[in-house]
């Protein structure tokens, strides 16, 4: 049997010579003499990787080292906080050892699956980790030589690059990610059977998604130069810059966090999205009524307007599917409802899921978590990236009107507007005062049509007019 590319500990190694001397029965019949079999001991050192923690998730920034270099630290232990573009997170590690080096100081960003720190087995590692980060340092300048106008001699070549590591065979122990777990044991998938594409044979979420058979959202392609008239070649390059405004003079540029960058690409990929909007009044004294009589154990506005979108959703799917490769619907099993919050330097959507499913106080108890979760920005992904439906409501800053933008993946998004006193004629011509809210709502116009939208806000409203059943 061949012996694992893996150096082998000295236990590991021993525990393996019972086994070669019980197979065959030769063996055993005919003394032979042992081979002697060279132990080559290396040192033991790790790189700790930045990881992927959502879906989307490119690169990470480092918010601070909760280990610090020469700090001993056990599996399973918090090493990092890693600002990824949804939240804050703490990353493990998965080996016990002595955090030797570290790469990437508090305050820098690095792509995903690129070496952060060291990991050094025992003390007798760390002078040797010590020197693999000069190293990684060293080499890093000459990875982007900076761009030189002036004409200079072809650079020697570069040292022979280490080989890509191949993907985890499937039934290998490889390494999977903290997102990727999370995403296995949310599907259900064996980690033990997906093959790992990510460095160094990791297990990425995209893995995960694979072997669950998950497809991933469709990057949206450049759109293809006109095959008009050859343009010239200064009209061409007038292109790039005409996007970059002149600086205004006295004015402060401040470069986008992690979580305004995500929420600046979401808004952009939305732009390729058929969308259209419908309007609906809705009049809301009898959910006035029982919001006073609950309120006071917790329920917020939020929630109930929250758990009759869920209630309405499940009487049209369609409205809660999506559309991700552009030629088919995907009905979603589960109504979640993502409700837009505003934090410090951004914008999250917490998820309810499974709304249709819960009662009003489970759901406040629930979303009065992931509003403080979202707050300290530790809400984990699938907390604010499994909505199946968004709701915003700024009617709480007397907002009456106003459109919302389609997040990507989902077939709605409903903005509710303020409740204001508004005169009402009924059927006998008879005038009174009512209160009335105004809803909106965007949705993917591949997947649903007019008709699908006014039948699911017509279902909403009488939700909202009669909310006796919101209590049930």
């Amino acid at each position: 049997m061949a012996t694992a590319p893996a150096p082998l500990s000295l236990s590991a190694a021993s525990s393996t010579v019972p086994v070669r001397l019980r197979v065959g029965r030769a063996a055993a019949a005919v003394a032979a003499p042992p081979r002697l079999r060279r132990m080559v001991v290396r040192a033991k050192i790790r790189e700790i990787f930045m990881p992927a923690l959502s879906s989307t998730m490119t690169e990470g920034k480092i918010v601070s080292w909760t280990a610090a270099e020469g700090d001993r630290v056990s599996k399973g232990d918090a090493v990092v906080v890693v600002e990824s573009d949804k939240a804050d997170m703490d990353v493990e590690t998965f080996h016990d050892g002595i955090v030797a080096a570290v790469l990437v100081p508090a305050g820098e960003s690095a792509p995903v699956g690129a070496p952060i720190a060291l990991l050094a087995e025992s003390e007798e590692e760390v002078q040797a980790a010590l020197a693999k980060a000069q190293e990684l340092s060293k080499g890093q300048p000459q990875q982007a030589p900076p761009p030189s106008d002036a004409a200079a001699p072809p650079p020697p070549p570069p040292p022979p690059a280490a080989a890509a590591p191949a993907p985890v065979a499937a039934g290998t122990k490889g390494i999977a990610t903290p997102q990727a777990k999370k995403l296995a044991k949310q599907h259900r998938v064996d980690l033990a059977k997906v093959t790992g594409t990510g460095p160094f044979g990791r297990i990425t979420p995209a893995d995960v998604e694979a072997a669950a058979g998950i497809h991933p959202k469709p990057k949206v392609a450049p759109a293809p130069p006109a095959a008009a008239a050859p343009l010239s070649a200064p009209a061409i390059g007038a292109v790039p810059q005409a996007a970059v405004l002149p600086p205004v003079p006295g004015a402060t540029v401040v470069p986008f966090t992690s979580m305004q960058a995500a929420v600046s690409k979401n808004m952009v990929e939305s732009l390729s999205v058929p969308a259209f909007r419908v309007g609906y009044p809705i009049v809301t004294d009898k959910l006035d009524e029982l919001y006073e009589k609950v309120k006071s154990k917790g329920v917020t506005m939020t929630v109930l307007l929250a758990k009759a979108a869920a209630m309405a959703l499940a009487q049209h799917p369609v409205v809660n599917a999506s559309c991700r490769d552009g030629k088919s619907f995907t009905y979603n099993s589960n109504i979640n409802i993502a409700v837009a919050v505003a934090i410090d330097g951004g914008l999250i959507t917490p998820v309810l899921e499974d709304a249709d499913k819960l009662d009003i106080y489970l759901l406040s108890q629930k979303w009065k978590e992931l509003v403080k979760k979202a707050r300290a920005k530790q809400l984990q992904p699938n907390e604010y990236s499994s909505g199946t439906f968004t709701l915003s409501n700024l009617g709480m800053f007397g907002v009456d009107r106003f459109d919302a933008i389609l997040p990507p993946g989902q077939g709605g998004i409903m903005a509710v507007g303020a409740s204001k006193p508004t005169v009402v004629a009924d059927k006998d011509g008879f005038f009174s005062v009512k209160s009335k809210m105004l809803v909106n709502v965007t949705a993917d116009h591949r997947i649903v049509y007019g008709a699908d939208l006014a039948a699911f806000l017509q279902t909403f409203a009488k939700i909202i007019e009669d909310p006796e059943s919101l209590t049930l």
